[in-house]
């Protein structure tokens, strides 16, 4: 006996996707506020979102970057002041906080986005309350610039075609359980929009900035980028994959660790470093001055390092 194919029809699929979307809007769009910030001799703005019932919100770094403070509006029309908790310009992630009670956000895990996954973003832009655009992750690990200088990077960062505008910096995006998995960070073109992932990495640093106003790194001193292992060493060390070291920066910890370009580190205390994010989940404070083991394929074979990483000065 053979089963009959349930077929959808394009209504029936449209009406699906309308459900989601509407669904994911209904839950955020009171968690996402407008923020009016106030400069020396000027203004600006952008979005967040709350993240805690205690008055704390997520935006990004460059939108309240030298702001001691400014304006929180919410959809509801409620208005309070916000002051600025901390920055980190290398997530591009901020912390403020409203001395009010707010509707938290429940945090996702962007490290299980597929491509082709639906998005919905949420922002609230210019005191338009409530915008919402919808899309698909376009693509994962892309690096973002920031800054005034295309020096400092983000890396993992999400690329999705949920369109968006100014202002909608610092606001919240969905997967299509109403999970936030990206703080929206930058038009970077038409019809295509980025967003730093919410995931474990990013978690501590808003845990970090909420507590201290700042993130303490770790720092090694290369630049490097994926790269997967021929199957002969794969089936020799056991990793398919590492981080090839493209510069090593002169006088720092992996310098003196000699580490040289063309190693590909595969391990760090003890771990696998198959992705950048890998690597950057180590660079923490309690990493600063520590001796940690470095395992690195230089010409096919597997090398033990020793390596101290120092603290990133800003």
């Amino acid at each position: 006996m053979v089963a009959e194919l349930e077929v959808v029809t394009e209504e029936e699929a449209l009406d699906a996707y309308s459900s989601v979307v509407t669904s994911v809007a209904e839950r955020l769009v009171p968690s996402v506020a407008n923020l009016q910030v106030r400069r020396g001799r000027g203004g600006g703005g952008g979005s967040a979102f709350a993240l805690t019932p205690d008055g704390f919100l997520v935006t990004s770094a460059h939108v309240v970057d030298g702001a001691r403070g400014g304006n929180a509006v919410f959809a509801d029309g409620e208005e309070h002041d916000f002051e600025t908790v901390g920055t980190d310009p290398l997530s591009d992630l901020g912390v403020v906080r409203v001395r009010a009670s707010v509707s938290p956000v429940q945090l996702g895990d962007a490290d299980r986005l597929r491509v082709g996954q639906l998005v919905v973003a949420v922002g609230n832009p210019l005191g338009f309350a409530g915008s919402v655009t919808a899309g698909v992750v376009s693509a994962l690990g892309r690096s973002l610039g920031v800054g005034s200088s295309t020096r400092r990077v983000v890396e993992n960062v999400i690329q999705t075609d949920a369109a968006l505008n100014p202002g909608n910096s610092g606001g919240a995006l969905a997967d299509s359980r109403g999970r936030v998995v990206g703080v929206n960070t930058a038009v970077a073109g038409v019809g295509l929009g980025l967003a730093v992932p919410i995931n474990a990495t990013t978690q501590l640093i808003l845990a970090a900035l909420m507590k201290d106003g700042r993130v303490r790194r770790a720092f090694l001193g290369i630049a490097g980028a994926p790269r997967r292992l021929p199957p002969a060493v794969t089936d020799r060390i056991g990793h398919r994959a590492g981080i090839e070291v493209i510069e090593v920066v002169a006088g720092s910890p992996a310098a003196a660790a000699d580490v040289r370009p063309k190693d590909v580190i595969v391990e760090l205390d003890g771990k696998p470093t198959a992705r950048t994010g890998d690597l950057q989940r180590h660079m923490v404070a309690a990493a600063i001055g520590r001796s940690l083991e470095l395992g690195v394929v230089r010409r096919g074979q597997l090398r033990r390092l020793t390596v101290v990483p120092t603290e990133l000065s800003g």
